[in-house]
């Protein structure tokens, strides 16, 4: 079971990356292009006029998508923002009571994002919604990507809820203190 939610978590990084990936290609492409017409407007030279239609509308996208999926594999990380004055001050055994707390409720509310987030790319599937750009992007496509980065965050802080119950500490704990000491 470890071994599948690791993959999946790595599958969710994987993703995001190839979104940052997208974005730096379509952004390079764009910029490339214009320098050469730049260059042939200088010369003298019919420009090519090579444009990549709504461009900032589908790196936004992209951008959504890469933010959503990275949420769970930073959370395995230990690099989300967590606020550790608090933990640090209370013994073991309180520390693995309000962590335990801290995940579920985590868990139970990021379910009720993720669910609410699925039924918003359900909807704009069931309605054919569109884009407002040149392009028209089928919105439950950018959608359904937040969707499924939410169920994997759910996934992702349910994992580190039995964790923490099982082993008294999440499984970042070891880089988390390594922060803290300032040894990373």
């Amino acid at each position: 079971m470890r071994r599948t939610l690791d993959t999946i978590y790595l599958c969710a990084l994987w993703m995001s990356a190839a979104c940052l990936a997208t974005i730096a290609l379509l952004v390079g492409f764009q910029l490339a292009f214009r320098l050469v017409d730049g260059f042939l407007k200088l010369i003298g030279a019919p420009v090519l006029g090579f444009q990549i239609l709504s461009l900032a509308e589908i790196a936004a996208y992209m951008l959504a998508g890469a933010s959503f999926m990275a949420l769970a594999p930073t959370l395995k990380a230990g690099a989300h923002i967590r606020v550790t004055m608090l933990m640090s001050a209370l013994s073991k055994t309180a520390r693995r009571y309000v962590e335990s707390a801290a995940f579920a409720v985590s868990t139970a509310v990021c379910a009720y994002g993720a669910w609410q987030l699925i039924d918003f790319a359900w909807v704009s599937y069931r309605f054919n919604e569109v884009s407002y750009g040149v392009i028209k992007v089928p919105l439950f496509i950018p959608q359904a990507v937040m969707a499924l980065g939410a169920v994997v965050l759910v996934i992702a802080l349910f994992d580190e809820t039995v964790m923490v119950i099982r082993r008294g500490e999440a499984s970042f704990q070891a880089t988390e203190d390594a922060i803290t000491l300032g040894k990373e």
